[in-house]
């Protein structure tokens, strides 16, 4: 997919997106601590890669809330982490606003290694499309998709099936 949609306006992506069964490409992204994370430190677990534009957003909080709620439900081999070009900072203080302790906040502002890489870096905003990737705990990637417009939520049963599926 080569452009979203925001409010039925076109936005060109950057990147490609990664084909299923392929090695998921790596990232640099920044804790909240503003330590790195890549790829390399989820491996071993099933990997839930939420793609968001803003945190502090109706839409964006409701899909990292719902997967912060689903979470209890899935396995401790599973680790969610939602990507945003928001501030390490910002995304601190909207975590501890909302009660969200069971899916990771990482941020792709300074590098936007993981938008290019995963083809979700909204050229024309520098902010990241809303998507799902789950990776597979040797690397895989089980599921991708990229949500055509960014105001609408992402199919959440069947990312917690192809979740479900790795379990």
């Amino acid at each position: 997919m080569d452009t979203v949609t925001f409010q039925g306006s076109p936005l060109r992506l950057d990147g490609e997106q990664p084909a299923r069964g392929a090695k998921a490409p790596d990232f640099e992204l920044l804790a909240t601590n503003l330590t790195k994370r890549t790829l390399k430190d989820y491996l071993g677990k099933i990997l839930v890669l939420l793609s968001v534009p803003s945190l502090d957003t109706p839409v964006c909080d409701t899909e990292v809330r719902r997967f912060n709620k689903e979470a209890a439900g899935l396995s401790d081999k599973v680790r969610i982490v939602a990507a945003s070009c928001d501030l390490p900072f910002a995304q601190v203080r909207w975590c501890g606003a909302t009660g969200i302790t069971a899916v990771e906040t990482l941020s792709d502002h300074k590098e936007t290694s993981f938008g290019r890489n995963y083809g979700v870096l909204i050229k024309e905003l520098r902010l990241l499309a809303r998507a799902v990737f789950v990776v597979s705990p040797d690397g895989t990637l089980a599921y991708s998709r990229i949500v055509p417009e960014i105001t609408n939520e992402p199919d959440y049963d069947e990312v917690l099936d192809a979740v479900r599926k790795l379990l």
